[in-house]
Order: structure tokens, then sequence, then C-alpha cells
């Protein structure tokens, strides 16, 4: 549904799928005085926002990066509230998810997640499986490189076996063993707080993807801003390593 979609876009060349690396979480309590906990509750409210705003624009995909294999280094305390955060954000805003007809997903490697949140996660995907409003995706415990070596430890256990040569494994086979199969690759990649760099986060899948880098902290990251990236999206010409027809004439 476009009805709440700002008259200078177009809803011909929205993105189909969004992706996000939600940084300055941190930042954001840190410049307020509050503790960095605080940070990642208001950043969970932004991404529950932007949620809303990408279903109501017709955006049909939402991929957030919401904990990395490397973020196990930060305080033990603001793990365990993550952890915490994410179960009982779980709990509480499934019902209406599942009402608004969320598909919900996880990426990355869920064994290491405390077992009460691995049962919600598992929940909630079985649950909302067959909802088409829009796919949300979250990637926790996730680094991409993982993912590939994953992906190529897979494929080697078939050559092995001599279910598959090596003349036969190609892009789209190797696609078929990461954690994002069946899902369309992100077209557009947003990261806020200043940070301009990827932080091993879908690395294979955003080989065209347009990136928006922006200064806002996360917790700050709102519709407005959303409304920002999707103008800078819609002034890009995308060709996936193409050249225009008129110019190769």
């Amino acid at each position: 549904m476009n009805s709440t979609l700002p008259t200078d876009l177009n809803p011909q060349h929205l993105p189909q799928h969004v992706a996000v690396i939600m940084d300055g979480n941190g930042r954001w309590a840190t410049s307020r005085g509050l503790p960095r906990i605080a940070g990642h509750r208001q950043g969970a409210k932004t991404l529950k926002e932007l949620l809303r705003c990408c279903k109501d624009w017709g955006i049909k995909a939402l991929t957030a990066y919401a904990f990395s294999t490397e973020n196990w280094q930060r305080p033990t305390e603001e793990v365990d509230f993550l952890m915490l955060l994410f179960e009982r954000l779980l709990r509480r805003e499934l019902a209406q998810m599942h009402r608004e007809r969320v598909r919900i997903s996880f990426i990355g490697d869920l064994s290491a997640l405390p077992k009460s949140l691995q049962a919600e996660i598992q929940r909630s995907m079985t649950e909302t499986l067959n909802n088409q409003a829009i796919h949300f995706t979250v990637a926790v415990n996730y680094g991409s490189r993982n993912e590939i070596i994953r992906a190529c430890r897979q494929v080697a256990e078939l050559v092995q076996r001599g279910e598959l040569t090596a003349e036969e494994v190609n892009e789209s086979l190797v696609e078929q063993h990461l954690y994002t199969v069946n899902t369309p690759e992100p077209d557009l990649l947003i990261r806020t707080s200043g940070e301009m760099r990827l932080s091993n986060f879908l690395l294979w899948q955003i080989a065209y993807t347009e990136m928006y880098f922006t200064d806002i902290l996360w917790p700050d990251f709102d519709r407005a801003a959303f409304h920002q990236a999707l103008l800078s999206y819609q002034g890009r010409d995308r060709r996936f390593g193409q050249v225009k027809a008129s110019l190769s004439a």
C-alpha cells in the first residue's frame, strides 16, 4: 500500500529489498549522558518504525544487521542486554508482526545464542513463514566471511561425495548454500552514523547493491531520513556492470 509514499518518490523505482547497518546506538546514548543500552533500546524502536515504513511504502524486504560475529567482544553486560532485548522484542512484538503479515527470518550462526532466544527465533520463523506483506530478516551472530566459508564447505562435501563435479560449481550453486537462499539481493544498503565500511555484512549479496551513507545516528534515523536515502537511490543509474544501450551503440 503506497498511500503514505511521499509524492516526490516514484513508486515504480523503489528498492524491493533494503539492507541496513544500524550504527551509532552507543554514541547516541553517550551524547545524552545515558548508558549504551538506552541507545540499543531506542535503536530497536527505530528499526520497528522503519519496518512499518517499508511496508507502508511498498518495499518488500528489509534486512537488518543486529549483531555481528565480532560483537561478542563488547562488554559482557552489553552483550547480555542485547540478547535479552532480542528475546523480549520477539515475545512482545511477534503477535503484532504476525497480524501485519510480516515474515520473519534470522540469518547467522544461531547455535551460539542462548537457548531461550533460539527457541523464540524458531517460533517466530515458523509462525510467520507464510506471511507475504514484507520479508524482515535479522542478521544475528552473522559474519559474511563465515557464511561464505560455510557454503564452500557444503559444496566441497558434495564434490567429495561424488554428487557434484568441480566444473559444476557456479554462482547459483554457491547461492543455494548461503543463509540468504531464495532471498533477492539488496537493491539498497544504508549505513548510519558516518561510518563508510561494510563490516563483514552480506559481502556476496551486495555485489551490485547501491550504497547510501549518512551521518545520522541510528536511533535518529526516522522516516524523513529514509525518504532522503530513497531519493538518493532514485537518482542513481543502475547498470549492473553493463553500459547503457544508448552509449554502447
